[in-house]
């Protein structure tokens, strides 16, 4: 019966030890006379600024037609009106534009970079490019 102390402390000090242990990684850093194995630090990602974007740009979902007449017969079917059929698609990824001309607020005439293809679109394209982008007059 003396020595049933020791069973005891050991069980009491296991107890109040296991929270401390599994919070280990949230816990600060502390060695415990090296009965904790050290962990490898985590590696991160380095910081990297993303490029800038282009502008003025049509974004993916945005439409593209051949005309103005195809726009505004895009835009009626849109509205549910039946009219006939209409030569426009779906921009798939984001696409530099240079903007030719404003024709009200949902038609504009756009110049798309690379094929110099002219075509209307409804998108909404504001006058001033908006933050963290980069014009062709600022490259």
């Amino acid at each position: 019966m003396q020595r049933t102390w020791l069973p005891t402390t050991l069980a009491a000090a296991m107890f109040l030890a296991a929270p401390a242990l599994s919070r280990a990684e949230t816990a600060p850093k502390v060695n415990l006379g090296g009965i904790l194995a050290k962990q490898p630090e985590k590696h991160k990602a380095p910081d990297v600024a993303a490029p800038p974007a282009a502008w003025p740009r049509l974004d993916s979902g945005a439409v593209v037609c051949r005309s103005q007449a195809d726009l505004q017969r895009h835009a009626a079917a849109m509205r549910g009106q039946f009219v006939g059929s209409s030569d426009c698609h779906l921009i798939s990824r984001a696409t530099a534009i240079a903007i030719v001309a404003r024709e009200g607020p949902g038609q504009t005439e756009v110049t798309i970079t690379g094929t110099g293809e002219t075509a209307w679109t409804d998108a909404w394209l504001p006058a001033n490019p908006p933050p963290g982008t980069t014009t062709a007059a600022s490259q």
